[in-house]
């Protein structure tokens, strides 16, 4: 037993010796590139084994890449390299993706606004595009000049990618192993130096913008619906609900006006590709509930022959602006991809609110019905108007 361990033990530095050129032969240093001497800088990127070498020339702005990694299906796979304007994902990142198409591996340009790959013009100029397959390391290479935007070359978010085959010209779903998910990373082309992570002033940016509007139309307005709606039933709550009910919607038409100026900031910032869905919604919410703001200036009295027509038009812009504020917060979760317990938390927190507004809805037509059945009035108290006390029918 003794004289087989050491004979192992013997045999442990040749072993290495062995090993040692497989696994330098992934790393960017070792690594023989057609025009080699042409790149300045090499990473070895910090997931997928991938590395990238590059050159950057500051006078118009513009970088010569090389970029390496070994798709899990060999040549029947696919690599990725993209830069991504407006955070550490690859949603919106405008990719350079190489695969075997025709008998040629081949490098195209998709601008990754889905899910659903396409191949596209994007938003960065690229010249010289050209790929091969490595048998020996079982490399892909993506090999491109790239115009960059000018004062960003410092700070720039690059996520990469690796997939196991392409169907028809398609490049089919990539893992999503943590080694896939932390394929993202902050590249300075001037310093030559690569963070991992990713995302930059950017993302904090899109946070920002997120919060806000989850806050403002996704937490706020609801619970002040739910207010006007329920609570004026019983007189004890009047005219407290009348107070709490604008205060919640002008709060959350406050901080929701701060969430659209960080997203329309996000979109100048952001050329050549935009979230076309969740844009418009924000457009048609943000004029929505600036309409209905106006409510509160343009609210006949109580007896006033145009009230009626008033609620119809308080009432409908309200109910509008409750589900595109939902239906859009989830757009943006979408786009942001945090990580899935805020997701999860938000499901949480409006599935509570729905079932308070369904409870609170039998309630108010039992306190409805009682009331008829003892002959008393059936309309709810509805706060102030020109300092009189009134009631206004039921809503139901």
């Amino acid at each position: 037993m003794a004289s087989s361990s050491l004979q192992l033990l013997r045999l442990l530095p040749a072993v290495l010796l062995l090993l040692a050129p497989a696994a330098d032969s992934l790393a960017c240093t070792s690594q023989k590139l057609k025009n080699s001497g042409v790149y300045a800088t090499c990473l070895d990127l910090p997931a997928l084994a991938a590395t990238l070498h590059f050159s950057y020339n500051a006078s118009n702005s513009s970088a010569t890449i090389a970029f390496v990694a070994a798709p899990p299906g060999g040549q029947d796979g696919w690599v990725s390299w993209a830069l991504n304007p407006a955070g550490a994902t690859m949603l919106g990142s405008q990719a350079l993706i190489a695969f075997l198409d025709a008998g040629a591996v081949t490098v195209k340009t998709y601008n990754v606004s889905t899910y659903e790959l396409k191949e596209s013009p994007i938003a960065f100029e690229t010249w010289d595009r050209t790929a091969d397959f490595n048998s020996a390391d079982g490399t892909m290479r993506i090999y491109a000049g790239i115009k960059v935007p000018v004062g960003n070359a410092a700070n720039l978010n690059q996520v990469w990618q690796v997939g196991p085959k392409v169907t028809d010209g398609v490049p089919q779903k990539h893992a999503m192993g943590t080694d896939n998910m932390n394929a993202k990373a902050m590249l300075n082309l001037v310093s030559g130096e690569s963070k991992s992570g990713g995302g930059g002033s950017s993302t904090k940016k899109k946070n920002i913008h997120g919060i806000l509007n989850a806050v403002s139309w996704g937490i706020m307005f609801p619970i002040g619906a739910i207010i006007a709606r329920y609570v004026r039933v019983f007189p004890s709550a009047d005219p407290v609900w009348f107070y709490l009910h604008a205060f919640c919607q002008t709060s959350a038409y406050a901080i929701g006006v701060a969430g659209w100026g960080t997203g329309m900031k996000l979109g100048s910032e952001s050329k050549g590709f935009q979230y076309t869905g969740h844009r418009n919604i924000g457009i048609a919410l943000f004029a929505v509930a600036t309409v209905q703001i106006f409510a509160l200036f343009l609210r006949p009295k109580k007896d006033h022959k145009y009230r009626f027509y008033w609620n119809i038009y308080h009432h409908s812009l309200g109910y509008a602006i409750l589900v595109l504020g939902i239906l859009n917060v989830f757009k943006g979760l979408n786009i942001l991809q945090p990580d899935n317990k805020w997701k999860s938390a938000y499901i949480i927190l409006i599935s509570v609110l729905g079932g308070v507004a369904v409870v609170l809805e039998l309630v108010t037509w039992i306190v409805v019905l009682k009331r008829k059945k003892s002959g008393e009035p059936t309309k709810p108290y509805d706060g102030y108007n020109n300092g009189q006390r009134r009631q206004q029918p039921l809503a139901i």
